[in-house]
């Protein structure tokens, strides 16, 4: 629909089907990631949820692809709106093919259907009853604790998942990546790219994206999180930093119409390398981070803080680029390079490493950090601290 923008004359229109589709995308975004961590062996969770980023990746180039397409075309943009109908019957099919995950079986006590999707996923030679037996244990030791409400996640044990929650979803944002999806034909546009060649700019740094997600998924696990959010922090910081000072020394404080041919394709080139840098860092991890570090009976409820938090600081920040944009001119990439600068030392100080840890001994990482320790509650932290056979 982006690339369709100055076909359609009815400008609210747009945002209204745009953001029609917004609440479905807010289901499938809480539920997939949760779902992939419950359903991954713990080596290689990290590796399934990048997998989810991929596949946003993917939808991301084909959607540039078709507007791209479609450019020209006087109806264009209804194929391209009209075309998101087809993943969205592929999703809804998908839903009933796939098995529920056994953490969910177990807690509804549907112990033998558990036992079944363990070995569905695990292979039929492995042996699963370690695990289930944990995982009912884990059930049971849920089942008498006090029920989940909206109030449980605030209390003071809770505090580290529940800043992480907010933080690293508005940090993701703040990097600025979804700005640069969004407005890429405006952007180019502005530094002299015609109409088309904005459009095949946009699926150039897609393409760039999907192949630094690749890289992430085959990382991930290796490396760990806080090495990916550091580096590709940094990667993008630089970056932005770099865009700015070529477009304040170009067109000056004021700005002007148009700047150099070859200016213009070193902003491309530092853009394609700070998406390169977000495709294996904040892109992925945004959705991996907060489906790991949640206690189950708070699980859901943290997923769906983060992805509201995601949504309403896309809505904030996408109503307000262009304008900072066409106000500051280069302003507006320092104010991300700004923001970048901040959370990667956020991610430094207070994020601890998850790879490797099991859900359910998520709690002994807070219980240990330099800062977060102080908020842990020993006894919950013991009771939590199962190692589970993945």
């Amino acid at each position: 629909m982006q690339g369709c923008r100055k076909k359609y004359p009815r400008k609210n229109n747009r945002k209204e089907r745009e953001w029609a589709l917004r609440p479905k995308l807010y289901g499938f975004n809480q539920a997939t990631p949760l779902y992939l961590s419950e359903l991954a062996p713990t080596r290689w969770r990290g590796a399934f949820n990048t997998g989810f980023q991929f596949f946003i990746g993917i939808g991301v180039v084909a959607a540039n692809c078709i507007n791209y397409s479609t450019a020209r075309v006087p109806w264009g943009w209804r194929m391209s709106l009209g075309l998101a109908t087809v993943p969205a019957i592929i999703m809804t099919i998908g839903a009933f093919l796939i098995p529920d995950t056994p953490n969910s079986l177990v807690e509804r006590d549907r112990i033998d259907e558990a036992r079944n999707a363990l070995r569905k996923v695990r292979g039929p030679t492995v042996d699963v009853e370690p695990e289930l037996q944990q995982l009912i244990k884990l059930s049971q030791l849920s089942k008498a604790m006090e029920k989940e409400s909206v109030r449980t996640i605030v209390e003071e044990q809770y505090r580290p998942q529940l800043v992480m929650a907010f933080v690293i979803p508005l940090s993701q944002q703040l990097t600025g990546i979804n700005i640069v999806a969004f407005y890429a034909p405006n952007l180019f546009q502005s530094v002299s790219f015609g109409n088309d060649s904005a459009l095949l700019s946009a699926v150039i740094l897609g393409l760039v994206n999907l192949a630094s997600i690749l890289v992430s998924t085959a990382v991930v696990d290796r490396f760990g999180r806080r090495f990916l959010f550091i580096v590709g922090g940094l990667q993008m910081l630089l970056c932005m930093l770099a865009v700015a000072i070529v477009l304040a020394v170009e067109s000056g404080v004021h700005g002007t119409e148009n700047i150099s041919k070859g200016n213009t394709i070193l902003v491309l080139v530092l853009l394609c390398f700070y998406a390169a840098g977000f495709g294996w860092s904040w892109g992925p991890l945004c959705w991996l981070i907060p489906s790991e570090i949640f206690p189950l009976k708070i699980r859901s409820t943290g997923q769906s803080i983060a992805v509201a938090v995601q949504f309403l600081t896309v809505f904030v920040l996408s109503q307000t680029f262009l304008t900072m944009l066409c106000h500051f001119k280069f302003g507006a990439f320092l104010f991300y390079a700004s923001w970048i600068a901040v959370i990667t030392i956020f991610i430094i100080l207070f994020l601890p490493e998850t790879k490797g840890i099991p859900l359910d001994s998520m709690n002994a990482i807070w219980s240990k950090h330099w800062y977060w320790r102080r908020f842990m509650v020993k006894g919950q932290v013991s009771r939590d601290n199962h190692p589970m056979t993945s």
